[in-house]
């Protein structure tokens, strides 16, 4: 028996189909509405075509491909934009279409994410990065830092070093990783991220800018993202000991608060 399978986002709308036909496999996958591409795969018996049949269609399923009837779907339309207004669901709506399929290549994952921005209002740019800014503003505290820097660096220590650069990249990461992944690490700095980063978020907006108008993005923000800015966060507890990283002789950007 045929079974159907589809994967629909913002940005994918694709099938994808398996027939166990004796001793051979027929795998069917395109978009939907099109003819698509068609593969079939012998094997020694049935037995051994219905096995790995299993293991294609649990890697769909892992996938996020959805078993149903392809017939049975609601029309799909691309989506427009233009026409949409930046908002808490949309900001989200542009981090969800990153293409992490080119994981490696940063400007190509933010690909798809700059082209939709762009085609937005410009005001619309500038609510996307005040979104992104708040985001990690929250993002940056202490207890974010110690789940980041665990076993390595406390930041109760004044004398012990923490990249400003490197925990905002970590901040980065969480926001990159979508909506549940930052409402997770928000409510429970124990689910921030060791030893990763994605700094290329930080310019999708102004890329999505410059494509639009050709023009030089300027942020206005009353927030900053820069690690260290959030003053409550950062609050000093019982804990907290002065030492050569909280004191004058420290740049701003990499002093923390004691």
């Amino acid at each position: 028996m045929k079974r159907e399978f589809s994967f629909r986002d913002l940005r994918s709308n694709k099938y994808w189909t398996i027939d166990v036909q004796g001793t051979e496999c027929v795998i069917a996958f395109g978009r939907i509405g099109t003819a698509g591409r068609e593969q079939r795969k012998s094997y020694a018996d049935a037995v051994k075509a219905q096995a790995a049949a299993d293991k294609a269609i649990a890697s769909k399923l892992s996938e996020g491909y959805v078993e149903g009837s392809l017939a049975a779907l609601p029309s799909w339309e691309k989506p427009e934009w233009s026409k949409k207004t930046m908002s808490e669901d949309v900001f989200w709506e542009v981090i969800s279409i990153f293409n992490w399929k080119k994981t490696g290549d940063d400007e190509e994952v933010l690909k798809p994410a700059v082209k939709a921005l762009s085609e937005m209002s410009e005001a619309d740019i500038a609510r996307f990065e005040a979104l992104l800014t708040e985001k990690l503003y929250a993002l940056d505290t202490r207890e974010h830092a110690r789940a980041v820097y665990l076993s390595k660096v406390d930041p109760d220590d004044g004398d012990q070093y923490i990249s400003a650069d490197d925990f905002l990249y970590s901040r980065c990461v969480v926001v990159a990783n979508g909506r549940e992944a930052f409402e997770a690490a928000l409510n429970d700095p124990k689910k921030m991220p060791q030893e990763m980063e994605f700094e290329a978020i930080l310019g999708l907006a102004p890329d999505a800018y410059e494509l639009k108008t050709g023009s030089e993005f300027t942020p206005s923000s009353e927030l900053s993202y820069e690690s260290f800015s959030n003053e409550l966060g950062w609050a000093p507890n019982e804990k907290t000991r002065k030492g050569q990283m909280t004191g004058p002789n420290v740049p701003p950007g990499n002093r923390r608060p004691s």
